[in-house]
């Protein structure tokens, strides 16, 4: 039976295709006596050869795909399988205790985990986390529960999740997914700002897909208006084929506009660059007609794996970005860890608040050998294009100026060394906390340049969690309060001669770009997929009526107050 979900449309396009489902599957184990162990040990020797022979597919295909890096993950699992110390005393278990395999596996296994965890050793903590994984593979195969890979996705399917973590993400083929939608969420959950940057179609925060959907039902994700449809009927999808088309044509006149300069109608040039997570992201910024990139989320280099980046894979990444920008500029932030994105081999504490909490600058002032050898790898691949780099959570002028002379310290040893360092590399930060908004003046006699990010400097300046539905209704990018905010930024910036930007998802969004260009914002840094469409329509706004409609707008009362005066305006 066919039916509909309604959800936030958070990247556009519209999918359709068989839906797979990414869901936790239940592992739960009952200890049960067993009376032939014999049979019960041969039960337990197959999963282990079952679960060998589908790490070593999965190996395969991570090298093909991800590099020698990633797959040496799934060896050190290969290693688990096949470690006597481990598999001995699972099979002495079921032996002399007469108990179910599931049940021996999961009481050593957690046994290890839990005394390599206890240990002060990186090391070892990376092998109980080798095992825990290892152990959910074989216990799905005790317990006859498919475990979903994502990476191991060999048709067009739309898949199907609670939520999607980075690191599912990164696993994604965008051969094969067409398109996501998920539970929870909102359109800047780090896995809708992945689908936009992936070029898919995803509805997210819809609540229920998960229990509503099963794995192979026909799924059609409409992205442009957040709808799910389940199992629709010919005619629906029909209907959509043709939406799709036209959604295809209006993206081929986007197109034509890939070479142009971004200039308002009465002649003032902004830049419109990209918000990008690692370099495979460059491809879709030159073919997006991006002019920067505006935002490089380094924190991608760190996650889905078990250990820090070194230095020299570092470079490696930043200097493949420089590169493939030429003279364009790219605005590296450092890392921005915390909160929603955690580092497990970094063992942070659990915070009751990790959205205010020990995250991004804080810990890297605080983690100096981390941000050093980040700050080291930026230098070193500076004189391969224009970087410019920006600090994330700045709350106070120490912490900028305690980042700034990190910065100039690494720079010094590097010159002496006789490393090849940029002349002038801009240092700016971002602005997300209101704080800093507030003393924008002061900030800009100190720093090159500005960056708002609108994603957390709504939910600070709100006391609204953006990732809490509950309160998603005060998740409001155009709130007088926070125009206001943004206003005072730019405003201290040309008061100084500076130039501000903005890298939150409000930079590509259709009511706030008429604002935005009438504050006088000087770049605008989105997904790249944003970028033409935003284009076309500074290209047909006229700089100096959009500043009175900013004045006008500022004024206002409510969110949905400035939404009504700017569609009446520009005709939406």
């Amino acid at each position: 039976m066919s039916s509909m979900l309604n959800g936030i449309a958070a990247s556009n396009g519209i999918a359709i295709a068989k839906a797979y489902l990414l869901v936790e599957p239940d592992l739960s184990v009952e200890k049960k006596e067993v009376g032939n162990t014999e049979e019960e040990v041969n039960r337990f020797r197959e999963a282990l050869a079952t679960s060998k022979s589908e790490l070593e597919t999965i190996r395969e295909k991570a090298n093909e795909d991800l590099g020698a890096d990633k797959a040496a993950i799934f060896d050190a699992h290969l290693l688990v399988l096949s470690d006597p110390e481990l598999i001995a005393p699972i099979e002495d278990k079921i032996s002399n205790e007469k108990v179910n395999a599931e049940a021996a596996l999961k009481e050593t296994a957690d046994m290890f985990v839990s005394m390599f965890e206890s240990m002060d050793n990186e090391y070892m903590r990376e092998r109980a986390a080798d095992i825990r994984d290892v152990t959910k593979r074989v216990l799905s195969h005790l317990l006859g529960v498919q475990v979903s890979n994502p990476s191991m996705i060999t048709e067009e399917v739309i898949i199907i999740a609670e939520d999607l973590t980075p690191s599912d993400t990164a696993q994604l083929n965008r051969e094969f997914v067409k398109g996501f939608t998920t539970d929870i969420g909102g359109r800047t959950s780090h896995s809708a700002i992945m689908a936009r940057s992936m070029e898919i179609p995803a509805v997210v925060g819809t609540k229920e897909v998960t229990s509503e959907i099963k794995n192979g039902d026909l799924v059609i994700v409409d992205g442009l208006n957040g709808e799910v449809h389940i199992n629709p009927t010919q005619e629906v999808v029909e209907q959509y084929k043709k939406e799709h088309e036209q959604y295809e044509k209006q993206k081929a006149e986007w197109a034509k506009l890939v070479n142009e300069k971004t200039v308002s109608a009465d002649g003032t040039h902004v830049e419109l660059a990209a918000n990008i997570g690692t370099p495979k992201d460059l491809e879709g910024v030159i073919n997006n007609g991006g002019e920067a990139v505006g935002l490089y989320r380094t924190e991608f280099l760190y996650m889905g794996r078990n250990e820090l980046p070194s230095e020299e894979e570092q470079y490696e990444a930043y200097k493949a970005v420089l590169e493939g920008m030429g003279d364009k500029p790219v605005v590296v932030r450092t890392l921005d860890i915390g909160g929603d994105k955690e580092l497990p081999y970094l063992d942070l504490p659990k915070e009751m608040n990790p959205f205010l909490g020990y995250r991004a600058i804080r810990l890297c002032l605080d983690e100096q050998s981390i941000f050093r050898t980040q700050l080291r790898a930026l230098l070193r691949a500076s004189s391969y294009g224009n970087l410019k780099i920006m600090f994330p959570m700045i709350s106070n002028l120490n912490e900028f100026r305690e980042a700034k002379s990190i910065l100039e310290e690494e720079k010094s040893k590097l010159v002496e060394a006789g490393e090849k360092v940029a002349d002038k590399i801009e240092i700016g930060i971002m602005v997300e906390i209101p704080s800093t908004a507030v003393m924008a003046d002061v900030f800009a006699k100190e720093v090159d340049f500005f960056s708002i990010g609108t994603n957390d400097l709504i939910q600070y300046t709100m006391a609204a969690d953006r990732m809490n539905e509950q309160v998603s209704y005060l998740y409001q990018p155009y709130n007088p309060a926070i125009l206001r905010l943004v206003k005072m930024v730019i405003d201290a910036a040309h008061k100084e001669g500076k130039w501000a930007g903005m890298c939150g998802e409000m930079a590509g969004d259709e009511i706030a770009i008429p604002i935005l260009l009438g504050l006088g914002l000087d770049e605008f840094s989105m997904s790249a997929t944003s970028i033409l469409k935003a284009r076309s329509q500074i290209r047909n706004l006229s700089k100096s009526d959009m500043a009175t409609l900013a004045n006008e707008v500022l004024e206002l009362d409510t969110n949905d107050s400035v939404i009504e005066a700017v569609k009446k305006a520009i005709n939406l």
